[in-house]
């Protein structure tokens, strides 16, 4: 056994410490030192290995001269080296054969000074290697299992729809919001072609789409949502926005779609149109009404004057007599009659836009005031005006004609955004109902605006009186005209604090309905 070489005890403890199979070599290859899991794994004793010529301690084994080649590499490049695994033994006992191990081992050089001090010999049993594979393996299948898992969990509970395909347009994935979505399992669907979904001419179109994406990297629609048309199984349609993600794994592709069915969207943005244009149509028709009673009011004046000149022309005719002035006295006779029956034209006329005539029904008042609101607060974001709702509970049902009512409000409504754009102050509007005496029914708009000036507030419900450079004047005139012929009132009041409130009633629909009134 040769002396041990010199080796400091931080060193020594440094190596004897790791918890790696190493051996500490001097670059005449005697061990110096080895670690505890060395000795541990190669089933020897420290004593019995330590200050040996490591050729000496491992004499016997089958691999011996592979890796004295590696160690002579070591010391003639100055660069590490690997074995390639083999068999070696310790031979701590002169003439026993013990157990060889299959090895994988690496040398490193350690320099000081730009000399070499020392050699690492650091091994590692294949054994040890196949089980941290193993464990490896277990643990990444264990990750793929959850990640699987998390996937499935996403795809049953993701709200919007979600559909994953690979490079070929094949499904691989279908959320269950999906399935519900186009009418399909997900094992009807596995490995078919995504166009089954779209309609012509999409589905003839979206494999050319795909390869030519894939041929120059030009995207179309990958990131970019848009607007699609979708096709159930039973072959209907619905449209549908869309938004493709991609996944590249390696040399593979996936794409992911997101779909949000705007069906609904798209149904009340149709019954917005057409709410709007029957409360368009109601407007002109009332103010075709409200214009024809100012005329007739007007127009009612001058023929009573035509018809009291024409009497007076008769008295002055009967003085005169002769033929002509016979003649002359009946055709002012039938001249005043005509006035006559003019004036009563016009006057029935009045009468008719007067009373109103309304088809009433009972309606669900905070139904009635969200849909007034819908039309009427399109700008209302656009013109920083804050809104709020005060119903009150007790406040369900009126007895009205809703698109009438409707109009009453939009009216109200509209004009309270109209000034509180032009205001510089808070932009406030409260909407707001309560029960009031005599089984009606309040209905407050209020707005944080500069207020009613007295000249105007005078004369605020009366035809052609308007405080705006465009308006015509009969959208009050109007409002009142329908309120009051629904047996309500309509009134305005300036606010202490700045602002108006208009205010206007209905009956309540209960008593009504207790009278069997429907």
């Amino acid at each position: 056994m040769t002396a041990r070489p010199t080796l400091s005890p931080d060193t020594a403890a440094l190596i004897t410490a790791s918890p790696n199979c190493d051996l500490l070599l001097s670059p005449d290859l005697a061990i110096l030192e080895a670690s505890g899991a060395y000795l541990e794994a190669m089933q020897v004793a420290r004593d019995r290995l330590v200050g040996q010529n490591l050729c000496d301690a491992l004499a016997g084994s089958d691999s011996l001269e592979s890796l004295i080649a590696s160690l002579r590499a070591v010391q003639r490049t100055r660069l590490p080296h690997q074995v390639i695994p083999g068999l070696f033994r310790v031979a701590t006992v002169a003439g026993s054969t013990p157990h060889q191990h299959l090895l994988e081992i690496v040398n490193t050089p350690i320099f000081q000074h730009d000399e070499l001090r020392w050699i690492l010999h650091r091994v590692r049993p294949v054994d040890r290697i196949a089980d941290s594979a193993r464990t490896e393996r277990r643990e990444l299948e264990a990750a793929l299992e959850a990640a699987e898992a998390r996937l499935r969990s996403i795809m049953r509970t993701v709200p919007d729809a979600m559909i994953i395909i690979d490079e070929r347009g094949s499904i691989e994935l279908l959320s269950a919001t999906a399935e519900r979505l186009f009418g399909y399992t997900m094992d009807e669907v596995a490995g078919k072609n995504v166009k089954i979904l779209m309609p012509a001419p999409h589905r003839d179109e979206h494999d050319g789409y795909l390869k030519r994406y894939l041929a120059t990297g030009e995207r179309h629609i990958i990131g970019i949502g848009r607007i699609v048309v979708g096709q159930r199984k039973d072959g209907t349609t619905f449209p549908m926005h869309l938004t493709v993600g991609e996944l590249r794994s390696a040399n593979k592709h996936h794409f992911t779609g997101f779909i949000r069915d705007l069906t609904a969207q798209q149904l009340a943005e149709s019954r917005l149109k057409e709410l709007q244009s029957e409360v368009t149509h109601m407007s002109r028709f009332t103010a075709l009404g409200e214009m024809a009673s100012t005329l007739a009011h007007e127009i009612n004046q001058p023929l009573t004057a035509i018809n009291n000149y024409l009497k007076g022309c008769r008295r002055l005719l009967q003085r005169v007599e002769g033929e002509d002035a016979t003649t002359l006295r009946d055709a002012i006779s039938r001249a005043a009659d005509q006035a006559l029956r003019a004036g009563d034209i016009v006057r029935r006329l009045r009468e008719f836009v007067a009373r109103g005539e309304t088809e009433r029904r009972v309606e669900d008042l905070p139904k009635l005031i969200e849909d007034a609101s819908t039309l009427a607060l399109i700008d209302a974001k656009a013109n920083n005006v804050s809104v709020a709702f005060r119903l009150d509970a007790k406040a369900n049902y009126v007895l009205a004609d809703r698109i009438q009512i409707q109009q009453v409000l939009v009216n109200l409504i509209r004009n309270a955004i109209d000034v509180l754009a032009e205001s510089d102050g808070r932009r406030e509007l409260e909407i707001a109902t309560s029960v009031g005496a005599d089984s009606t029914i309040q209905i407050e708009v209020a707005d944080t605006g500069p207020g009613l000036a007295p000249e105007v507030a005078a004369h605020l419900f009366q035809p052609f009186v308007t405080t705006k450079q465009k308006g015509m004047g009969l959208g009050l005139s109007i409002c009142r005209t329908i309120v009051e012929a629904h047996g309500g009132r309509i009134w305005a009041e300036s606010k202490p604090q700045g602002g108006t409130i208009f205010r206007f009633t209905l009956h309540s629909a209960r008593d009504q309905e207790t009278n069997g009134v429907q």
